[in-house]
């Protein structure tokens, strides 16, 4: 391990030969750090934090604390995170509480810029966006390839669904649509089918015109939801992605926002 003199590391700590920590960070009791690593200046990690390969935690991040939960009473609970993250400065992240199970999880290729806050209990997929000052309240879920705008706040239990795309400065109460754009009015709607971020992670122009004509049904018809939902299933989309749109909604405890 490559370890700046300064640098705190607890004899109990599980840390790679191949991380580096630097001047002033500390590694508490409990982490465990994966190959190549980057723990940069003035970073504190608390355990239980299990944490993958190749990750880049930047300046003043304060990762594997205890939640802000006022029912947690000291449980024995953990954060375990995946590879190629990169947690960019004062990004903080909690672990989870036994209500939640007991754990938060961050998954891998995730984006989190500066201020970006996890609380208890989370569930991140892969390749996420956070942008700037966006909070997680606790419970929430996030799917693949979402983009969460800057200064966004999740109400617990919430849903951001995958390949969607949330505006900054939003204030989300209900579930967010996969494959949406979202907008920040107040009150939040849906725009339709976020084309342009889909078409660059590769879904075909077929799926996309599905996905087109199912937004148009749940956003821009007269019909309600179940009305909407019905209507998308008589049409008979073959798309998996239309599929995945309707078991969301279906699966939603929140509401989703349209």
């Amino acid at each position: 391990m490559k370890a700046h003199p300064t640098a705190i590391v607890h004899p109990k700590a599980q840390v790679a030969c191949s991380v580096t920590v630097g001047p002033y960070s500390i590694i508490g009791e409990g982490v465990e750090l994966g190959e190549d690593t980057e723990v940069m200046s003035h970073v504190v990690l608390e355990g239980p934090t299990k944490m993958g390969k190749r990750n880049r935690i930047f300046p003043y991040a304060a990762v594997g604390f205890a939640c802000q939960d006022l029912k947690y009473q000291g449980e024995p609970t953990r954060l375990e995170i995946g590879d190629d993250n990169v947690f960019r400065e004062f990004v903080t992240l909690h672990r989870g509480t036994v209500e939640g199970g007991g754990v938060t999880r961050i998954g891998n290729h995730n984006f989190l810029m500066a201020y970006v806050h996890i609380a208890h209990d989370c569930r991140l997929g892969d390749h996420i966006i956070m942008a700037n000052g966006a909070s997680l309240a606790g419970h929430v879920e996030i799917g693949d390839h979402a983009t969460v705008g800057a200064f966004c706040g999740i109400h617990q239990y919430c849903r951001i669904g995958a390949y969607s795309f949330l505006g900054s400065y939003s204030v989300v109460n209900k579930d967010i649509l996969p494959y949406s754009k979202t907008t920040v009015e107040r009150p939040l709607g849906v725009y339709g089918a976020n084309r342009l971020g889909l078409e660059r992670r590769g879904l075909s122009k077929h799926d996309l015109d599905e996905l087109d004509k199912a937004f148009r049904l749940l956003s821009r018809s007269k019909l309600n939801t179940s009305q909407a939902l019905e209507a998308i299933e008589a049409q008979g989309f073959p798309s998996s992605h239309v599929r995945a749109l309707v078991d969301f909604i279906r699966t939603s405890q929140r509401g989703v926002v349209k």
